[in-house]
């Protein structure tokens, strides 16, 4: 593993966090009509982003440590709110508005892919844009659907777990600042939204992996 300088790691070739292209489905390299359950992403991520010694291991997402997380490849397009969509993730729950027969569909859905519907959390890819993308932009759009894997909090801001498992509860997670360019531009970012300062600060500073263009591209974000 090399530096570039002081903050910015550039992943090499062989290295652990380095190959998620070779687990990209070749036959859905371009766009079309397949979802494909992928075990060895899933291994991809743990050892990339949760393991403590990988070189990219994020400290953030140590509550998914046990959590329970089913990852697909896609080569069907989306689009929301008029952009391209490559990635999302979701809680393994199907939506309340299905009715009895819907929702039994929708498990059945998941146990067909997955072989079970213990799962906590449901990460999808698409396969054409990540056999384009660069290896950074492979490291940041994963870590970026990881943050969204989140662990609930009490009224007081505590981490809640479940009495009878210990496990974490777990949630979809939003992001730490959404606010307008506009508010910025005519106030000032100490006006801005939520952790808008700790943002500001974070972008002073060189990237600690690499730099990658993702909000435009999740659809749990949009």
């Amino acid at each position: 593993m090399k530096k570039a300088n002081k903050n910015e790691v550039v992943p090499q070739a062989g290295d652990t966090a380095a190959s998620l292209s070779s687990l990209i489905p070749i036959e859905m390299a371009e766009p079309g009509d397949k979802f494909m359950a992928c075990p060895k992403t899933v291994e991809w991520i743990r050892a990339t982003f949760l393991d403590p010694n990988s070189p990219l291991y994020n400290v953030e997402h140590d509550h998914l440590s046990s959590a329970e997380i089913g990852v697909l490849w896609t080569n069907v397009p989306n689009n929301r709110h008029m952009r391209s969509i490559v990635a999302t993730a979701e809680l393994c729950m199907p939506p309340g508005s299905l009715n009895k027969w819907g929702k039994a569909r929708w498990w059945s859905q998941i146990e067909q892919w997955f072989g079970t519907t213990a799962l906590d959390f449901v990460v999808t890819f698409f396969a054409p844009y990540f056999a384009g993308a660069t290896e950074i932009e492979h490291f940041a759009v994963s870590d970026h659907e990881l943050y969204h894997c989140g662990q609930k909090r009490d009224g007081f801001g505590l981490p809640m777990f479940k009495k009878k498992t210990g496990k974490p509860v777990f949630g979809l997670r939003g992001h730490d600042v959404e606010e307008f360019v506009g508010i910025y531009r005519r106030y000032g970012y100490q006006a801005g939204a939520g952790d808008s300062i700790a943002l500001i600060n974070a972008a002073r500073k060189s990237p600690e992996i690499g730099a990658a263009q993702i909000a435009r591209i999740c659809g749990t974000c949009q």
